[in-house]
C-alpha cells in the first residue's frame, strides 16, 4: 500500500519554537504528500503480470440481492463493486424516454483463479415490469486463463426499437455465467461498471443499417515500430493512432490500448508476438486481442496458437463508424455506432509459461485507421461523459504522444495521462472523461507529487527554515 507520511507535530532550533502559521505550512506539506500519494494495490514483483487497474476515482457500490435494494448509478460515472460465485446483483437506473442507456460491467477474477473456457459474465437490463431490454455475454475463451472480461446491456429508444421505451425505473442485472463449473467460481470477482448515456437524434429515420461498405483486407501497416507501454484497464489504456508499435507481454497479463476512430473512419488491427528463444510445443489459444467500443461494448475478436515461431492475429473487416450501423444483425457491426476511442483488449494465455516460459514476449501492434472524418450526427442534447462519441483535436495529440492513464502495465514509463474533457461534473479519472474543477484541483496536486515524497518534505523544511530565519530577524531589528 502506499505510505501516508507527514511533518512532526513541531521543531525546535536555535532556541526557537515554530509558531502556528508554520505548523499549518508543515501540515499543508504533509497534506500535499498523502494526496500525492494515494493508496494503490501492492507492487507486482518480477514475472508477476500486472493485475487489472481500476479508475482511480471509480465510485465504490454494492450490488444489491434484491431489486429493491439497488443503488442508482449515475451516466457518465464509473462505479467498482464485487460479483459472488453465486447468485446475482442488481443496479438501478433511472431513464427517461429519449436518452439511450448503455451499461458495461468489467469483470476481474481474483489471483490464483482458474477458470475454464465456459466461465464467464451476463449482463442484462431490465424494465421494472421483468421485461428484458437487452443482455450481453463474454467468457474467458480458450486461453486457459483468469483475465478481465466486459459485456454490456442496453436501453434503446430510437426508430427500430421495440419495448423498454418508457421513462422509469430500470435494473442493471450481472451475473456469473456457468457458475461452478470449473470449480473456480469461490470467491468474489471484482467488478467495474461503466454507464453512459446517449441523447436522441434531431431527427432518425434511418431503419435499416449502411448499404455496401468496403470490406476487403485492409494492406498492413509497414515502417519502423515505435515503443508504446499498454496499460493495465480501460481506465489507462494507452493512447495509440494510425502506425506500428511495440511493446511486451507475460503470460497471463492483458495489455489495454485505445484508438480515436471518427465519425466516416474504418478501424483495421493486427497483433503479432514474436519467437521464443526457447521451450518447445504448442498452445492451441495464446494469444487473444478484443476489440471494445466507446461504452466498452464488445465488438470482435481475434486469436492466434504459439509454438515458439512468431504468430499474428487480425481482426476481420469493420464498416466504417455510422450511427445507423446500430441497426445491423449481430455486434461485429451494430456496435460501430459510435465516433469515440475504441479499445484493444491483448491477453497472453498464462499456459504459454508452461511450454515456453515467464517471458517477456515481444508484441507489435499494426494499427490502420482510414477514411475522411464526416460530420457528427444531429444529437438532441450532451451525450454523459461529454464528448465521448466524438474525436478532438486533443484526442489525436494524446494518440500520437501515447498518454496514457497508469504507469505502464508492461513496465513501460509512467505514462502523461489522458486529456481532460467536460462532462458537466462528472468525473476525470484518466480516460479523457472529464472532471470538476475540484478533481482538476486534486490532479494537479498529485502532479505535483510526481516530484517524490522526499522533495515535499524537502521544500516544506526549506520553507520553514526560511520563515524561522526571518522571524529572528524581525526580532532582533526589534
Amino acid at each position: 500500500m502506499g505510505r501516508r507520511t507527514g511533518a512532526g507535530r513541531g521543531a525546535r532550533g536555535h532556541g526557537w519554537t515554530p509558531g502556528r502559521g508554520t505548523v499549518t505550512l508543515c501540515a499543508a506539506a504533509a497534506l500535499a504528500t498523502i494526496v500525492a500519494h494515494p493508496v494503490r494495490a501492492a507492487p507486482v514483483t518480477e514475472g508477476t503480470p500486472t493485475p487489472y487497474a481500476f479508475a482511480e476515482d471509480d465510485t465504490r457500490v454494492e450490488g444489491a440481492t434484491v431489486t429493491t435494494d439497488a443503488v442508482r448509478l449515475d451516466p457518465g460515472h464509473t462505479y467498482r463493486s464485487a460479483l459472488p460465485g453465486t447468485d446475482r446483483r442488481y443496479y438501478r437506473l433511472e431513464l427517461d424516454s429519449s436518452a439511450n442507456a448503455y451499461v458495461s460491467a468489467t469483470a476481474v477474477p481474483g489471483a490464483g483463479a482458474r477458470v475454464s473456457s465456459a466461465d464467464g459474465l451476463k449482463v442484462s437490463v431490465q424494465d421494472a415490469g421483468g421485461t428484458t431490454c437487452s443482455t450481453g455475454t463474454a467468457h474467458f475463451g480458450p486461453t486457459g486463463s483468469p483475465h478481465p472480461i466486459a459485456a454490456w446491456a442496453s436501453r434503446e429508444t430510437g426508430a427500430g426499437t421495440y419495448g423498454c421505451k418508457g421513462a422509469g425505473v430500470y435494473y442493471v442485472v450481472v451475473e456469473r455465467r456457468a457458475p461452478g463449473s470449473s470449480g473456480s467460481t469461490s470467491g468474489d470477482w471484482d467488478l467495474e461498471l461503466d454507464y453512459v448515456s446517449e441523447p436522441a437524434l434531431d431527427r432518425d429515420d434511418a431503419t435499416t443499417p449502411p448499404g455496401s461498405w468496403d470490406s476487403a483486407t485492409p494492406e498492413a501497416v509497414l515502417g519502423d515500430a515505435t515503443r508504446r507501454a499498454g496499460g493495465a484497464g480501460f481506465a489507462g489504456a494507452s493512447a495509440l493512432g494510425q502506425g506500428v508499435w511495440q511493446d511486451t507481454v507475460r503470460p497471463g497479463q492483458t495489455l489495454f490500448y485505445k484508438v480515436p476512430v471518427d465519425w466516416g473512419q474504418q478501424l483495421s488491427a493486427t497483433v503479432e508476438m514474436g519467437s521464443s528463444t526457447g521451450g518447445d510445443g504448442f498452445v492451441g489459444t495464446a494469444l487473444a486481442m478484443s476489440l471494445y467500443n466507446p461504452v466498452r461494448a464488445h465488438v470482435d475478436d481475434a486469436d492466434a496458437g504459439y509454438n515458439g515461431a512468431q504468430t499474428s492475429a487480425a481482426l476481420a473487416p469493420l464498416p466504417a463508424v455510422d450511427h445507423a450501423n446500430r441497426r445491423a444483425p449481430g455486434d461485429r457491426i451494430s456496435a460501430m455506432r459510435f465516433a469515440g476511442w475504441y479499445y484493444l483488449a491483448v491477453h497472453l494465455g498464462a499456459p504459454v509459461a508452461d511450454r515456453f516460459g515467464e517471458g517477456p514476449f515481444g508484441l507489435t501492434l499494426r494499427v490502420r485507421v482510414s477514411g475522411t472524418p464526416v460530420s457528427a450526427p444531429a444529437y438532441l442534447g450532451r451525450a454523459a461523459p461529454r464528448d465521448v462519441f466524438g474525436v478532438t483535436a486533443g484526442d489525436r495529440e494524446e494518440a500520437a504522444a501515447g498518454a496514457t492513464g497508469d504507469a505502464g502495465a508492461s513496465g513501460g514509463e509512467p505514462g502523461a495521462g489522458a486529456t481532460a474533457r467536460e462532462d458537466g461534473g462528472a468525473r476525470g479519472d484518466g480516460s479523457g472523461r472529464g472532471g470538476t474543477e475540484q478533481d482538476t484541483g486534486t490532479m494537479r496536486l498529485v502532479a505535483a507529487g510526481g516530484i517524490g515524497t522526499g522533495s515535499v518534505l524537502v521544500l516544506g523544511l526549506v520553507l520553514w527554515t526560511a520563515i524561522a530565519r526571518r522571524r529572528a530577524r524581525d526580532r532582533w531589528a526589534g
